[in-house]
């Protein structure tokens, strides 16, 4: 005869066990990607684990184990000689097959450089990532003192350069607000951005329309700056020099440069249904 095996029904005890499993490993799965954009934030200069502990404000023991780990798994590398940390190979091999279809980079090329002959300054495309702007294309003008405020592949909080003040300023108030809030414990760590200055930034970027910024996070630079599309902002273009280019008039001519091509550029973007378009935007975490 055969004998009925009984099945035990779920506990609240079990379902709650199952539940913290389950956030323990969302929050290792945050903490690991939290850690590689620390790594990234200086792009390719690397970072000592010092520079890590300050940025990420984990302790010291917490950031010596996940390095080690994600040096093991390839995700990061360190130099021997300079005691740097890097993004490491596995993250370059899975981006190859990771490529999307649609690279806002390459449709902004031709406007870009046009940009750069006209006001002969550095030039910058800035893409929005969460709660941070990417700087993924730049291109350089001919005037003799160039402004190099950004590597292509730095990140820095929405708000920080005159990209990321653009797109910022061009989002729904109460997204700016989240934004803001999420982004405060970094801000200090950039020149002058001391409480209060994102808001005021935000607040004059939207009375003129467009971002501008003077020595802020870069002592003697100044960025002119522009978000596109004006319904749904995820990307701006933005041109950066020495701050005596910079002046009232000059700002001011640099802005219609930068709109009347961001005007070209806009018309040649996907519609928003597609979803090349719409990944480009993400909710703030």
């Amino acid at each position: 005869m055969e004998t009925k095996r009984k099945t035990r029904s779920a506990t609240p005890a079990d379902t709650a066990l199952a539940e913290g499993a389950s956030r323990t490993g969302t929050q290792s799965i945050e903490r690991v990607v939290g850690m590689l954009r620390v790594v990234a934030s200086r792009g390719r200069r690397g970072m000592r684990i010092a520079d890590v502990v300050s940025v990420s404000g984990l302790p010291m023991s917490t950031c010596f184990r996940m390095l080690q780990r994600l040096e093991l798994e390839g995700l990061v590398v360190r130099d021997a000689m300079t005691r740097k940390y890097h993004l490491g190979p596995l993250l370059y091999e899975l981006g190859l097959l990771a490529q999307p279809p649609f690279r806002l980079a390459d449709l902004c090329e031709q406007a870009m450089q046009a940009i750069a002959d006209e006001t002969q300054d550095t030039v910058y495309l800035s893409e929005r990532r969460g709660v941070e702007a990417i700087c993924t294309s730049r291109v350089l003008g001919d005037y003799p003192i160039k402004a190099l405020t950004l590597d292509v592949g730095i990140r820095r909080p929405m708000g920080v350069g005159a990209g990321g003040l653009a797109i910022l300023s061009a989002l729904p108030e109460a997204e700016v607000a989240q934004i803001v809030e999420a982004n405060d414990a970094r801000y200090a760590r950039f020149g002058t951005f001391e409480p209060g200055f994102v808001q005021r930034a935000v607040a004059d970027t939207q009375a003129q329309g467009y971002a501008f910024l003077d020595s802020a996070a870069t002592p003697g630079t100044a960025a002119v700056g522009v978000a596109f599309p004006p319904d749904n902002p995820i990307a701006a273009i933005s041109v950066a020099a020495i701050s005596s280019r910079l002046g009232p008039a000059r700002r001011a001519l640099v802005a219609k440069v930068i709109q009347q091509q961001v005007q070209l550029i806009c018309a040649q973007l996907p519609s928003a249904g597609s979803g090349a378009f719409s990944l480009s935007r993400r909710k703030p975490r």
